[in-house]
């Protein structure tokens, strides 16, 4: 055999142990939407993190999606602490005497406007929040980034315009401060899953829900509905897209850190374009074409919202303090305040478009991270 024959060989031999080593070194992670596939938070949320996690690494972190028969919402944080999950949705909200610190900012529903600027501005606030931080690790929780929803409305069985027409009735809010301003306006707070809103509506324990107007197509409301008010009710962004789990986050290389968070950035950017804005507009003309008639709020509906929203700022921070030892929680308050308006800013410039509000984020938040001992 000739000896340029033998380097041939050779080359070929040494190219293909190396594949053989890199396919052999890839790594499927165990991942938790914790919703049905009909989510936006299943897809595009975890879909494209999946994706783009394997192309940022090369194929070195890829995913595997697991159903809400293993993991849903309501026991993510025992199924991420066990490892069970190693990337799954954890929503802050469902917690709040794990996480005083984050949800004192992820319950200030009522300050967003702008789906994109409050996904925005509660990541960075979490990312450079320390107290956030400490919260997290006692969790065994790695944070990467947070989405918003659109504008919440009320979806009901029973018509409201007015604050009289609300009074009495019972509806599932989905945080604290929702509560608050049902008790306000003389609604009932009902506190459940939202994947048990459907039941509830179709057996008549409630008579609506507080909700993202995208939850008729997410959890096929339309069946069970009657009504919804065009009212603004702030967003929902008490959320975590992707918490990765301690034990899993400590293997990985800084690089592969750094992939996962600016991953987890796109598919948050993605899911609060499709949930926030998308979804919202298909969910109309669901309704529409269903026979739910969107009704106009009446004047002394909409003014409860600015009187209440001003009082519960006070009270939000009073009882931060008082029930669960949160230090300064009004400063706390006004420096999110301060990033809603920056962001706000922020994506007016970008317009509604997730790859550069994305990209807006990277550069704000993560660029000066050193992903060596982030979360540790």
């Amino acid at each position: 055999m000739t000896r340029p024959l033998l380097k041939t060989l050779a080359i070929a031999v040494t190219v293909s142990s190396l594949a053989i080593a890199t396919h052999a070194q890839a790594r499927e992670l165990r991942m938790a939407p914790g919703v049905p596939p009909a989510h936006p938070a299943y897809d595009p949320m975890f879909t494209e993190f999946a994706e783009r996690l394997e192309e940022k690494t090369d194929g070195g972190l890829t995913g595997t999606l697991l159903g809400t028969e293993v993991a849903n919402i309501g026991n993510m944080r025992n199924a991420i602490r066990s490892g069970l999950v190693e990337a799954g949705l954890f929503l802050p909200a469902y917690f709040p005497a794990d996480l005083p610190e984050i949800n004192l900012v992820g319950d200030m529903a009522f300050l967003g406007t702008t789906p994109h600027a409050m996904g925005a501005a509660i990541t960075e606030y979490i990312v450079t929040c320390a107290e956030c931080q400490a919260e997290l690790r006692e969790l065994g929780i790695v944070y990467t980034s947070s989405h918003a929803s659109d504008l919440y409305r009320i979806l009901s069985t029973e018509p409201v315009r007015s604050l009289e027409d609300l009074r009495g009735l019972r509806m599932r809010v989905g945080g604290p401060q929702y509560s608050r301003w049902a008790e306000s306006v003389g609604l009932t707070p009902a506190t459940m899953s939202v994947g048990e809103t459907y039941e509830s509506l179709s057996q008549g324990v409630i008579e609506g829900t507080v909700a993202s107007i995208a939850d008729i197509i997410s959890f096929r409301l339309d069946d069970v509905l009657n009504y919804v008010t065009d009212i603004e009710l702030g967003t929902f962004h008490s959320t975590i897209s992707h918490a990765i789990g301690q034990r899993t986050w400590e293997t990985l290389s800084a690089e592969e850190r750094e992939a996962m968070v600016h991953a987890s950035v796109e598919a948050s950017a993605a899911i609060t374009q499709r949930w926030g804005y998308e979804m919202a507009d298909e969910a109309r003309d669901i309704a529409n074409e269903s026979g739910i008639e969107i009704l106009e709020p009446e004047q002394d509906l909409l003014d409860a919202i600015p009187a209440f929203l001003e009082e519960d700022l006070v009270y939000a921070a009073e009882q931060a303090e008082s029930r669960y030892g949160v230090e300064d929680a009004e400063s706390k308050i006004e420096r999110f305040q301060a990033l809603v308006d920056k962001w706000t800013e922020i994506v007016e410039e970008t317009g509604d478009d997730p790859e550069a509000v994305a990209e807006a984020m990277k550069r704000e938040i993560w660029s000066d991270v050193d992903f060596a001992a982030y979360g540790s």
